[in-house]
């Protein structure tokens, strides 16, 4: 007599091909190709969402610095000197005053660095 696989095999499998649905080639097709590809996908998936993290922040201060050189200042000293004066502004934003209002991103960097 024969044995008939059960449902939890195959609803694995199914998992892992719902997954990798429109991999290239036997990346999606073949199950150890698709289980390795998946693996690897997921994994740079998870590393990636922290590195986007890093990335942004970057950009970030690299707009600030340059609307700061306009403005004839240095970042760091201008970082320093909204963190003293108690300012409960983020990189972020700072960064899209700089891009969206050139002259109220004036009048912060005035106004920090008159305390």
């Amino acid at each position: 007599m024969r044995v008939k696989r059960g449902k939890i095999g195959t609803g694995k499998r199914k998992k892992i091909h719902k997954m990798t649905k429109g991999y290239s080639g036997g990346r999606g097709r073949l199950l150890r190709a698709a289980r390795e590809t998946l693996n690897k996908g997921l994994t740079y998936a998870y590393a990636h969402r922290r590195m986007r993290k890093r990335e942004f922040r970057r950009l970030w201060i690299a707009r600030i610095n340059a609307a700061l050189r306009v403005n004839g200042l240095r970042y760091s000293w201008f970082i320093n000197a909204l963190k003293k004066s108690g300012a409960s502004l983020d990189r972020k934003v700072l960064a899209d005053i700089a891009i969206t209002d050139p002259k109220g991103f004036s009048f912060i960097v005035t106004s920090i660095t008159r305390d």
